[in-house]
């Protein structure tokens, strides 16, 4: 249960509107009414600044959320819900292993830089201990681009791959290579076949195929609670969509997917190494678009390709499945430069030399 907290305002002096500006750590159901109502203005993608995600992150060991909610005359005019992680809840590593990330954020009326200002300007006051700050943009941000420089954030290009589903299937399928048809037909003919689920138990199965794919790769993943909290979260139009490739009664590979309006959001993915001559990676992707185009969903955001003119295999391979490739890019500053930079780096040395 989500307990009541009135939400605290502070005048700011920073802009020449009367906006004013205040953190919020707990929700209540008019709050959450009323941010949802606000959200439902704005065109673009804002489950990950949505009351649905505060409550996922708020009900996890790792993350903390906190909303700072920008207001003119009672109405609010523009959220920034920023969630602080760690990965190591021990004393010292957890500051060590600590970020802030703000998903999909910024979102203000109209886009005004004034009101991006001043969220800015009172995160900076109010912002928690962590080692940096990424924030990672799902829409084009360039009529505030220059509010975040001001603020000491570094802009790196960074870019996604984005998929009309207004299209026909046929045009759909046409823009999926050549190779990757065959493969698909190839995974039919094996048995895979590939579903969307609705249990708990298919979760779970689905989120040992993570833990392998993560684990090889030497990354960080969220606990199995922070997806059963996305699942419980999910309701008819919005949260969490598992899909899912079987073969002889297993799950082989999972895509975990979120909803918000008519946008599907790939967010996590993988299968077990093992099965990967079934070729469920490529029989997924294609029909959770079909399956998506089928429910209304007009664009498929298929999340991180990698950065421009660096190789990155999963750009790649995601590029042949059509769509057009977009750098809305990501805002990046570091509390302790000199702290994060050697943490940075010895992390990277480490996935390395264990690999």
């Amino acid at each position: 249960m989500i307990s009541e907290q009135p939400i605290r305002l502070a005048e700011m002096s920073t802009t020449s509107e009367p906006y004013q500006f205040g953190t919020l750590t707990h929700l209540t159901p008019e709050l959450e009414r009323t941010i949802s109502a606000f959200l439902e203005t704005c065109p673009g993608f804002h489950y990950f600044q949505s009351p649905r995600f505060f409550s996922v992150c708020y009900s996890s060991k790792t993350l903390t959320p906190c909303y700072i909610i920008a207001r003119q005359q009672l109405a609010i005019v523009g959220v920034l819900l920023y969630v602080k992680q760690v990965q190591i809840t021990l004393p010292v590593a957890s500051f060590l292993s600590s970020r802030t990330l703000i998903l999909g954020g910024p979102v203000v009326h109209n886009n005004l830089p004034a009101i991006v200002d001043g969220l800015l300007h009172f995160y900076q006051n109010n912002c928690p201990a962590t080692l940096y700050t990424q924030v990672r943009n799902l829409s084009d941000t360039s009529a505030y681009k220059d509010e975040f420089i001001r603020y000491g954030f570094a802009y790196d290009d960074h870019l996604t791959i984005l998929i009309d589903l207004t299209r026909s299937e046929t045009e759909l399928w046409q823009d999926v290579s050549t190779k990757r048809r065959n493969q698909i037909r190839r995974a039919e003919k094996e048995g895979c076949i590939a579903e969307k689920q609705d249990s708990l138990p298919a979760l779970r199965a689905s989120y040992s195929i993570l833990e392998e794919v993560y684990q090889r790769a030497r990354l960080p993943l969220p606990d199995v609670g922070h997806f059963e909290s996305l699942y419980q979260q999910a309701d008819d139009h919005s949260g969490l969509r598992l899909f899912t490739v079987s073969w002889q009664g297993e799950i082989i590979a999972c895509m975990f997917c979120l909803a918000h309006g008519n946008v599907l959001f790939d967010y996590y993915a993988g299968a077990y190494s093992r099965h990967y001559k079934k070729y469920p990676n490529d029989l997924l992707p294609w029909w959770v678009l079909r399956w998506a185009k089928e429910n209304d969903f007009v664009r498929f955001d298929f999340g991180g390709a990698g950065k421009p003119g660096i190789p990155y295999g999963v750009r790649d391979y995601k590029k042949q499945f059509g769509g057009e490739l977009v750098s809305y890019g990501r805002y990046e500053r570091a509390h302790y430069p000199h702290t994060f930079s050697v943490i940075r780096n010895a992390f990277t040395l480490w996935q390395r030399f264990t690999r």
